[in-house]
């Protein structure tokens, strides 16, 4: 059946600005980092796009590596763009980023300009696109100078095949730095990608003042630790989870009785609020005024409309901070 977008998909959708820029994303972005490889189901992944554009997701985040195997998520994404989304391009925001390992060698990952535009030019092919509106260094590179790496995303910018730059998994003075050089190539960083979620908040330690104070937006990835900070390992581990998985990145060893303890508590908490315990944790991502968006994950169309469920209970009460925080630190 073809394709056709929801007539009022824009209707219920939170857009927020991007920093200083000209772009809003939507409060909640779709990210293809798991559940869109070769290794998943296809129709799956295409139903779970599909509705997530139809309820004003217009933001999808990928990377050369997701997959696996690797590179596979963005041909699924491609085969998608092709027979659905080509008549939306213009309604969408894509992104993608190379940093990590993604062919053998000393030009195969990590910030050289070598890797980066070469990691962008197959993207582009595996995607069938012919440009990116973000491009992300996906991590900082030791041995590669800073001015190289941003360097690459200047050119990337300047030569239309990226319309903005971002960056990844940045510290604070990486951030500040990549800020300056990329502001006087003329590229204004857009937007940073950290992890950041109720179980892990370096971003509080000096990184959020700097983005915002340099008009610079924010979109944290893994904002529910992975699937931690919901409801399915309140009693064990599921067949279907992202620990139960063996290319997954979620160890059970981190599933430790702490932090069940603390899952626990939290939950008892959304209960209160009327809400999932995914809803309540990506609600007080939300609260920060410095995050434009948070990249969500899903296997399931379901997931997907709970998470959404989120924007209808964005505020906290003091108290309700005061207890979390309590939980967090125990």
């Amino acid at each position: 059946m073809i394709y056709t977008a929801d007539k009022d998909r824009y209707n219920n959708m939170l857009y927020n600005r991007c920093g200083a820029s000209g772009i809003r994303l939507p409060a909640v972005s779709l990210g293809l980092w798991h559940n869109f490889g070769h290794v998943d189901a296809f129709e799956n992944s295409r139903a779970m796009l599909r509705w997530a554009f139809d309820h004003g997701i217009t933001h999808f985040d990928l990377a050369n590596n997701y997959g696996p195997p690797p590179g596979s998520a963005e041909e699924n994404f491609g085969r998608m763009l092709k027979t659905d989304f080509a008549p939306y391009r213009d309604e969408m925001i894509i992104s993608t980023k190379a940093g990590y390992y993604m062919w053998p060698g000393p030009y195969g990952e990590w910030g050289s300009k070598k890797y980066l535009i070469a990691s962008l030019e197959a993207s582009l092919k595996r995607m069938g696109l012919d440009y990116v509106d973000i491009f992300y260094s996906h991590r900082p590179d030791p041995d590669t100078p800073l001015q190289e790496t941003m360097g690459a995303l200047h050119q990337a910018v300047h030569q239309g095949k990226a319309l903005y730059a971002g960056i990844s998994n940045y510290t604070v003075e990486q951030t500040k730095e990549a800020i300056r050089l990329l502001t006087d190539l003329g590229t204004p960083l857009l937007i940073h990608q950290p992890r950041y979620s109720m179980f892990v908040r370096w971003v509080e330690d000096g990184l959020l003042d700097l983005l915002e104070d340099n008009g610079v937006g924010c979109i944290p990835f893994s904002p529910l630790a992975q699937g931690l900070l919901t409801d399915r390992y309140l009693n064990g581990i599921p067949d279907d989870s992202r620990i139960a998985k063996s290319w997954g990145f979620l160890r059970k060893d981190e599933l430790t009785e702490s932090v069940l303890e603390k899952i626990r508590a939290l939950n008892q908490v959304a209960q209160g609020r009327g809400q999932k315990l995914a809803q309540m944790a990506l609600a007080w991502l939300m609260r920060k005024k410095q995050v434009t968006s948070v990249l969500i994950g899903a296997s399931t169309v379901g997931q997907l409309q709970d998470n959404l469920e989120t924007l209808k209970n964005l505020s906290f009460s003091p108290a309700e901070l005061t207890q979390i925080e309590n939980i967090l630190r125990s």
